[in-house]
């Protein structure tokens, strides 16, 4: 049925939009996402470009499975780099280092560059209370901005995506799934995914409650202690600002045992990015976050 619904969703956005793209991190999310439209579209090529928002804080693994699954599908990558804004000038980097903010305008840009103005994004209403708040199709406005007050209503799964030059509207085919669907999904169709989902040895230090790995972007600080533990990561975003969990979960069948009897959200378990405040997400999304 969510498959169904998704590859539905998928479908209606290609015959009425002229350019979509695919946001497409090498997150499980959007590893399900593209294998939608990779389903909505057989035998015919995923007849759309997919777009990656690098920070240059990336996960080494999964920037290898980026580039592997495009490869195997014979897709168009578009990189859209923070790194480069940096060194331009173009953007400033935050004191802290994380740059999970900095992605919003070279999002922008990269939309507005590649004249899109459809963009799947792999969002689930379950992850984050703002991300609740969303539709299905998500108007933005010329600035790429989101009005949460002034949304269009999406009644018998019927979807408006009418929009002007310069405006886009974003898709989310995920919506109604959960992280525990998302990793049903990943056994019965035996999707493989960045080997960080399951668990692995690696070098942490405790920050604020979390578990955070040792690497260039983090280091400990005075009074933290490093030490060597079993993790795996429930989300993949910037090393600089992602947390993993204690867990022994070393196969799909595992993990899917693990996220049921779960009752944190990986987000609020997981994202450093998110415990700014209680409205962080909105503030970004507001401003054209994913």
């Amino acid at each position: 049925m969510l498959e169904a619904e998704s590859i539905t969703i998928i479908r209606e956005v290609v015959a009425e939009f002229e350019r979509p793209v695919l946001l497409f991190s090498g997150g499980k999310d959007s590893i399900v996402m593209l294998r939608l439209a990779e389903k909505a579209f057989w035998p015919a090529p995923v007849p759309f470009p997919v777009l990656h928002v690098d920070t240059g804080q990336n996960f080494d693994e999964v920037l290898a499975y980026r580039d592997k699954r495009v490869a195997e599908l014979g897709v168009q990558l578009v990189v859209a780099s923070v790194q480069e804004w940096i060194d331009d000038g173009r953007l400033r980097e935050d004191p802290g280092g994380q740059r999970n903010r900095l992605q919003t305008p070279v999002l922008l840009d990269a939309i507005e560059r590649g004249d899109f103005n459809a963009a799947f994004g792999g969002a689930r209403r379950d992850e984050e209370k703002a991300r609740a708040k969303e539709r299905v199709y998500s108007f933005r406005d010329e600035f790429g901005q989101w009005d949460p007050k002034n949304q269009r209503p999406e009644l018998w799964g019927l979807y408006n995506g009418r929009h002007h030059k310069g405006e886009h509207i974003r898709v989310f085919p995920l919506s109604n799934w959960t992280e525990l669907d998302i990793w049903q999904y990943i056994a019965e169709d035996e999707i493989e995914i960045p080997s960080i989902y399951y668990a692995h040895r690696r070098e942490v230090v405790r920050r604020n409650g979390m578990l955070m790995a040792i690497c260039q972007w983090v280091q400990p600080t005075d009074g933290e202690e490093v030490f060597e533990t079993t993790v795996r990561y429930r989300t993949v975003g910037d090393a600089s600002c992602t947390a993993a969990v204690e867990s022994s979960a070393a196969t799909v069948d595992e993990v899917i045992v693990e996220v049921a009897a779960t009752r944190i959200t990986e987000r609020g378990a997981t994202r450093a990015d998110d415990k700014v405040s209680e409205a962080s997400m909105e503030d970004r999304k507001r401003e054209g976050y994913f």
